[in-house]
Order: structure tokens, then C-alpha cells, then sequence
């Protein structure tokens, strides 16, 4: 893994349908340094080029051995895996795929679920017990669920590429029609998640169909956007998740590029974190950055790891295995510091072992 910024133009390992073009230079903010972590078994541009299944598919399993290697050589963090679930509050509900996850002020659990025999939106108490949903009707793919500072929830809808903004009782506040969706294939053609930046301003990663970040005001006028498709520096192969340091780094997760990226305020390209598998879901805690990953190599959805980086310089100071089926699409970490992410229709939670 390494922290890149500006300058000469390097090959770097990343597998996928994307091989990453990097560069390195010093870099523009103080916030982030070079990672003294390096990445081995780099793919050359040539094989990406030349359009071999079998030579491309042998350099995302290279890729994804490094990975592993790597994370494994980290310290197991001292966490036990404990499964959270809903508790039905009736014979006839059920909770379908937990796509993402927030906690708020109080402790309590928002949930946005994908099934049809609940609301999308769950909000827990720390027993697992419903205090409250909404939002049946309103969503076609519920995609990512964040809470703001003042403690309005917001959602992101991965086929509307809706971003909508509720009060914690579930009041609608506003809708952002994000907008400019390409003609595509499949369902997921939309934004993919929101970050809260200074001042109130918001900035929405929008990644199925697009490849760019947007800027929006805190009245949901839109500002300005960048990013566009490719693996360069700025460029993005699906940005899926989204944060923003109190120093005004913001951090990108580029999924299928294997990577996160930086960026300041104003949209320019800071530097980025390679060497990392398929890249889900963000948590930035502190100079703390967790992220949910999993070998570029493997289908979407399938096991991989909890990874706790520096958010500074790159550098992996731990993981968590994370086993089972749709899982590290969303994570979330708690006041006392024990990380969160989506395991299917439950939520896997990491209680410190140390108690």
C-alpha cells in the first residue's frame, strides 16, 4: 500500500477492470505523507491493454495474494465478532439486506435495509429493539445512510440517485435530485454516498453510471463536481463511500480501482492510498480511517476485512476478518471505539475483548 500525491507518473498493483495509473510528488497538504508501505506483484498497462482474460484474471489474483499477505502481517485487532439483529416487532416483519449502518448521538442504530417486509429505515436501540421506521414507498435501491452533525439523517438512493435529508423522527427536510444518470444496464445508476464538510456543505460521491464527486450548499444548491471515469489521479472506477476530516481531507473510497483517494475542499487531487482490494464503506474516526475491503478478485459481497488505517500517511495498523455473505458494504464505528459493518440481514458487531 502506498500514499501518493502529485508528480511522476508510476505503475501501481490494482486489480479489477481498472489498473491504476498513479503518480507521486510531495504532496499538497501536510495531511498527507508517503506511507512507508509498498505494494508488490504490480500489473503492467500492457495486460490491461491487450485484452487477456486469462493474463488479466492472473494479475488480479497476484493482486489480491499481496493483499492478503499484507493485512494479515497487520495486528489482529482485539475485537470479537458479536451478530446484531432487528427484533421483529411482529410475526410478518422481516428485515431484508442491511445495506449501510449510523449511530447517533445517543447510541441508537439507523439501519437502511433493502427488504420489503420492513420500512427501509431502522432506527435500534442498543438491544436490537425498533424504535421507529419510515420510509416505505420512497426508495428503489436504499444505498447509504449518514447522520450530520446536528443529527439529521440522511440517505442515498443507488437507482434514483435521490439524497434525501430526514430530521431523527423522520421528517422529510429535503430532497437532492442528484440527476445526469447515464443510460446503463442494470438497477444502480446513482449516487452512492454524502459527507458533511465545513459550514454545512455537502459532498456526494456519485458512482454507479457517473464517476464523480459533487458539491452541493446546505440548501442543496449544486456547487461544483469533478472526477470522471478512468484510474488516474481524480479519476474514479465507481466511488462508493465518502469522508471529510476536520483538517478538510476529503478520502474517497474508488472501489473497483482498488484504492482511496484524497482530495481538499476545492476538488484537487491530494494524493491516494493503493494496494487495497474492492473498497466499500469509510468510517473516519479521529486520525483514524477504517475501511471495509475484499479481494478485487472475488464477487461482490464476499469475505474480506476490516481494515484500520492512518489516515495521515496510509500506514495498516490492524484488521478484522470478516466472514459471510454481503458483508463490509457499510461501517460504523461507536463512541467507545468498536467498529460496525453489514453482514447480510444483521449487522456484525465488534465488541473490545479487552473488557
Amino acid at each position: 500500500m502506498r500514499m501518493r500525491g502529485h508528480g511522476t507518473l508510476a505503475m501501481v498493483s490494482c486489480a479489477g477492470a481498472w489498473l491504476a495509473l498513479v503518480s507521486s510528488l510531495s504532496l499538497a497538504q501536510s495531511a498527507v505523507r508517503a506511507s512507508p508501505a509498498s505494494t508488490n506483484g504490480a500489473t503492467s498497462a500492457g495486460v490491461q491493454a491487450s485484452g487477456d482474460p486469462a493474463a488479466l484474471k492472473a494479475a488480479r489474483d497476484r493482486a489480491a495474494d499481496d493483499l492478503r499477505v499484507r493485512i494479515e502481517a497487520s495486528p489482529k485487532l482485539p475485537f470479537v465478532a458479536t451478530m446484531f439483529t432487528a427484533r421483529p416487532p411482529s410475526v410478518d416483519w422481516r428485515s431484508g439486506m442491511v445495506s449501510w449502518v449510523a449511530l447517533d448521538a445517543k447510541g441508537n442504530l439507523y439501519e437502511l435495509q433493502r427488504g420489503d417486509k420492513a420500512d427501509p429505515i431502522l432506527v435500534l436501540d442498543s438491544g436490537g429493539k425498533l424504535l421507529r421506521s419510515w420510509g416505505r414507498g420512497e426508495y428503489t435501491i436504499p444505498h447509504s445512510i449518514r447522520i450530520d452533525p446536528a443529527g439529521n439523517i440522511w440517505t442515498v438512493d443507488a437507482a434514483s440517485s435521490l439524497v434525501v435529508k430526514y430530521s431523527s423522527r423522520g421528517e422529510k427536510l429535503m430532497a437532492i435530485a442528484v440527476g445526469e444518470q447515464p443510460q446503463m444496464k442494470g438497477p444502480f445508476n446513482g449516487a452512492t454516498d454524502i459527507a458533511f464538510g465545513p459550514n454545512g456543505r455537502l459532498f456526494i460521491t456519485d458512482g454507479y453510471g457517473n464517476a464523480r464527486v459533487l458539491e452541493y450548499t446546505p440548501d442543496g444548491k449544486r456547487v461544483k463536481q469533478w472526477g470522471e471515469h478512468g484510474v488516474g489521479p481524480g479519476q474514479f472506477h465507481l466511488p462508493h463511500a465518502i469522508q471529510i476530516g476536520p483538517d478538510g481531507v476529503i478520502y474517497v473510497a474508488d472501489r473497483e480501482n482498488g484504492r482511496i483517494e484524497t482530495f481538499d475542499l476545492d476538488g484537487r487531487f491530494l494524493g491516494e492510498i493503493t494496494g487495497l482490494g474492492r473498497v466499500y464503506s469509510l468510517k473516519l474516526v479521529g486520525g483514524v480511517l477504517w475501511a471495509g475491503m475484499a479481494p478485487l478478485n472475488l464477487p461482490t459481497g464476499a469475505p474480506g476485512w476490516l481494515v484500520k488505517l492512518d489516515a495521515k500517511t496510509g500506514k495498516m495498523l490492524g484488521h478484522l476478518d470478516v466472514d459471510g455473505e454481503h458483508v463490509l458494504h457499510g461501517v460504523e464505528v461507536t463512541a467507545s471505539g468498536e467498529p460496525i459493518t453489514t453482514a447480510g440481514d444483521q449487522v456484525m458487531w465488534f465488541k473490545s475483548s479487552r473488557r
